[in-house]
C-alpha cells in the first residue's frame, strides 16, 4: 500500500496570493501555459461554446461537481462553491481541509440562485462537471465568463481528467493540472502493480437508495476500479441505461445480476443496514463467499467524487479493503 506522502503532496501546494480564488489537451488553447499571467488569453472548448478568459480570474465561482477541489487543489480559492455531496463547513472534504483562507459562501447545487452567484461579483465561473443544461449556461454566462461541461460531458460525465485540464487553463495552471493527474496517475499504475490478479477480474459498483437498487455504468467509479485493472460486469453493462447515461435499474428479484469476481457497494441517503442486512443481497454468490466492499462516509465520498485529491484518499483507504475481500 502506498505511504499516505502522496496524498500529502497533492494539498501540500501554496495557495495564490488572489482575493478568492473526450477534450483532454485539446480542451484550452493555452499549451504551455504556466501560473503566470503569460497564460492568458486562454480560450477553452465547451459543449456551447468556446469561452475566452483575457486575464487571470481573482474572484472564482466553483458550481460543477468537484470543482471547488479541483481549484484549490491548483492553489485557488474559490469565492462562492456548491456542496454536492454535504459535507458542510466549507463544502469540501477532508482531504482538502484547510486549503481555505477564508469560508467560500456554500451555494446550491441542482437548485441556484442566480442572484446568489451574481453578488459575489465572480469574474469566472466554473461548471465544468455539471448538468450540461442550456438555460442554466446562459443565465451563469451572463453573469461572467463561464467554463461549462465539455462536448459529451452532459449529465456531470465530464471526465476526471478533462475536468483537471480545463479548470487548469482557466486558472492558468495547466503546468500544475498535469502534475496533478501525473501524480493519481503513479498512485494507480504503483497499486494495479502491486496487484496483478486483480487484473480481469470484474467489478460491479453497485449502490442502493431510498428508490431501490443500482449499479453504475460509463463513471467514474467503474473508471476508478478498472484503472486498477478490473473489468466492468458485462451483464452489468449489457443492461439499458437510465436517461442519465450513467446507471442502470436493478431489481429486488434481479439481485443476482449484480454478482461478479467484486462488487463495490455503498447507500445514498439510507442506512448502510439496508444493503448489509438485505436478505436478497446476503444470497449474491459474491457476497455469500465474502467478495464484498460496502463503503459509506467519508470513503463513499472520495470513491464518488473523483477529484485528484480525493481518489488518492479513495485509494489509500478502498485498496486494503479490496486486499481483505479478494484474500
Amino acid at each position: 500500500m502506498r505511504s499516505p506522502r502522496l496524498l500529502a503532496a497533492v494539498l501540500a501546494v501554496p495557495l495564490l496570493a488572489l482575493t478568492a480564488c473526450s477534450t483532454g489537451a485539446d480542451a484550452a488553447s493555452s499549451e504551455g501555459a504556466s501560473s503566470t499571467d503569460a497564460a492568458y488569453p486562454v480560450t477553452i472548448s465547451t459543449t456551447f461554446e468556446d469561452v475566452t478568459i483575457e486575464e487571470r480570474p481573482e474572484r472564482v465561482v466553483a458550481l460543477g461537481w468537484g470543482d471547488a477541489e479541483v481549484a484549490l487543489g491548483l492553489g485557488v480559492q474559490p469565492v462562492g462553491a456548491a456542496d454536492w455531496l454535504a459535507f458542510g463547513g466549507d463544502g469540501v472534504g477532508p482531504w482538502a481541509e484547510g486549503l481555505y483562507d477564508e469560508a467560500p459562501e456554500i451555494l446550491g447545487t441542482v437548485e441556484l440562485s442566480y442572484e446568489a452567484v451574481a453578488a459575489l461579483e465572480p469574474d469566472l465561473i466554473l461548471d465544468v462537471r455539471g448538468s450540461g443544461d442550456e438555460e442554466r449556461y446562459e443565465r451563469l454566462s451572463s453573469i461572467a465568463p463561464t467554463v461549462g461541461v465539455p462536448e459529451g460531458g452532459e449529465s456531470y460525465l465530464t471526465p476526471r481528467a478533462d475536468q483537471v485540464t480545463m479548470i487548469a487553463a482557466a486558472l492558468g495552471e495547466t503546468e500544475r493540472g498535469d502534475e496533478l493527474l501525473a501524480e493519481v496517475d503513479t498512485a494507480f499504475e504503483e497499486v494495479a502493480a502491486a496487484h496483478p490478479d486483480w487484473a480481469g477480474q470484474t467489478i460491479t459498483a453497485a449502490t442502493r437508495t431510498s428508490e431501490g437498487w443500482g449499479a453504475y455504468v460509463n463513471d467514474g467509479r467503474t473508471e476508478f476500479m478498472e484503472r486498477l485493472g478490473f473489468v466492468a460486469n458485462p451483464t452489468i453493462t449489457e443492461l439499458p441505461v437510465e436517461a442519465n447515461g450513467w446507471s442502470v435499474s436493478i431489481s429486488e428479484e434481479q439481485l443476482d445480476l449484480l454478482d461478479a469476481d467484486l462488487i463495490v457497494a455503498f447507500p445514498i441517503w439510507i442506512d448502510v443496514e439496508e444493503i448489509t442486512e438485505d436478505a436478497g443481497w446476503q444470497e449474491i454468490p459474491a457476497v455469500a463467499d465474502g467478495r464484498d466492499v460496502v463503503i459509506t462516509d467519508d470513503l463513499s465520498a472520495a470513491y464518488s467524487l473523483g477529484t485528484p485529491a480525493a481518489q488518492l484518499y479513495a485509494l489509500d483507504e478502498l485498496t486494503p479493503l479490496i486486499e481483505d475481500a479478494l484474500g
